[in-house]
C-alpha cells in the first residue's frame, strides 16, 4: 500500500470519498480503501479490534480534536525553537548602535508588506522629527491610512515637515488631510521632486530601490548616509514654496532657483548665506539677485510681490545686495 504525502488540511478526493462511505456504513474492508491509504495515516480510520480485515471510521469530532491538538503541539514546538534562536543571537549582544543594518547600516526590503512593516516600526519609534518627500499624488485611501499615524505623531510632540509636488497640493483630499493634522505638519511644494523619501529622527531613512518605486526599498541607518539625505531634504526645503504662500501667479521669467534666492533674501539672509544654503557659488547667487532686482527693483519689492510665502521685511544687507 502506497502512502499519500499530504495532511488532513489537504485530504485527497479518494480519501474524502472513502471516509464518507465508512461513516455511512460504520466500517469498511481494508481493500475498499486501498486507493486512500492516507485515511489510516491521518487516523480517520482504524482497525476493528474484533476483525483486522475491517476498518472503523473515527468520528469527525474526535478527528478534529486530535488534529487541533497536534497543531497546537507544532505551534508550541515552533515557539520553543523561536526562543532558542533568539537566545543564541542575543548571546552575541546588541549591535544596533554600531551597525544597525546587516550590511553597513543598509537593509533591502522587498515587497510592500515588508516595506510597510518597517516604516510602521520606524514611525512608532519616532519621537522628535519626521521629514518626508512625496513627489506623486496621494490618493484619498492612502491619506486615510496615513491620518491616524500622523495624529499619533502629533500627539507625541513630533515635528513633521513634508514636501509635495506643486500639482498635488491643490488636491481636496490632501487639503482635508492637512486640516485634520493641523499645525504639527508643515508643508511646502516644489515642482521638481526626486523619488519618495522618509527620515525619522535623523537616525533612519527610507528610499525606493526599484524602478517602480514601490516593490523594493532601502532602510538606511548609517549615520553618514542619513546625514547626507537630511542635507538634501533641507536644500529642497529652502527652495520650496510654503503652502500658506499667497496664491499669486509667479513671474514667468523667474526660475525655481531664483524663487529660492528671493525667499532667503526676504527672510534676511545675506548673499553669501543664500549661496551656501542653496549650494551655489556667491557669483551665481549675485547673478540671480541682479535678475530679481531688475524685475522687482529691490528685496523689499520681492517680499511684497506675492511670489513668496513671507511678508517679513528684509534686513539692510539684503536691500543693498538686491539693488
Amino acid at each position: 500500500m502506497t502512502h499519500h504525502a499530504h495532511d488532513l488540511a489537504e485530504l485527497c478526493e479518494a480519501g474524502a470519498s472513502a471516509y464518507r462511505e465508512a461513516l455511512c456504513r460504520g466500517r469498511v474492508r481494508r481493500g475498499e480503501v486501498a486507493q486512500a491509504p492516507c485515511l489510516i495515516d491521518l487516523g480517520l480510520v482504524h482497525p476493528d479490534p474484533d476483525d483486522g480485515e475491517w476498518l472503523v471510521p473515527t468520528p469527525p469530532s474526535v478527528a478534529l480534536h486530535t488534529a487541533l491538538r497536534d497543531i497546537e503541539a507544532e505551534i508550541h514546538a515552533s515557539r520553543e525553537r523561536e526562543a532558542r534562536v533568539a537566545q543564541v543571537l542575543e548571546a552575541f549582544g546588541s549591535r544596533d548602535d554600531a551597525q544597525p543594518g546587516p550590511v553597513g547600516g543598509m537593509t533591502v526590503l522587498e515587497g510592500l508588506p515588508r516595506i510597510n512593516a518597517a516604516l510602521d516600526r520606524a514611525l512608532d519609534a519616532c519621537r522628535m522629527e519626521l521629514l518626508c518627500v512625496q513627489p506623486g499624488a496621494r490618493s484619498e485611501s492612502i491619506l486615510d491610512d496615513a491620518l491616524p499615524k500622523h495624529l499619533r505623531l502629533r500627539n507625541n510632540g513630533v515635528s513633521m515637515r513634508s514636501l509635495y509636488g506643486r500639482a498635488s497640493v491643490h488636491s481636496p483630499a490632501l487639503r482635508g488631510f492637512l486640516d485634520q493634522v493641523g499645525d504639527a505638519l508643515e508643508v511646502r511644494s516644489l515642482s521638481d521632486l526626486p523619488q519618495r523619501l522618509f527620515i525619522m529622527d535623523r537616525k533612519v531613512a527610507f528610499v525606493p530601490a526599484s524602478e517602480d518605486g514601490l516593490s523594493a526599498a532601502l532602510e538606511l541607518r548609517h549615520p553618514a548616509l542619513v546625514k547626507y539625505l537630511v542635507s538634501v531634504f533641507e536644500r529642497m526645503w529652502h527652495q520650496a514654496t510654503p503652502l500658506t504662500a499667497p496664491s499669486v501667479p509667479p513671474v514667468d521669467s523667474v526660475s525655481e532657483r531664483q524663487f529660492a534666492v528671493a525667499r532667503l533674501l526676504a527672510e534676511g539672509h545675506a548673499d553669501e548665506a543664500v549661496a551656501r544654503r542653496l549650494g551655489i557659488s556667491v557669483r551665481t547667487c549675485r547673478k540671480h539677485i541682479a535678475h530679481l532686482a531688475e524685475l522687482l527693483g529691490s528685496a523689499k519689492c520681492i517680499a511684497r510681490s506675492g511670489m513668496l510665502g513671507t511678508s517679513r521685511n528684509p534686513c539692510s544687507p539684503c536691500c543693498s545686495a538686491a539693488r
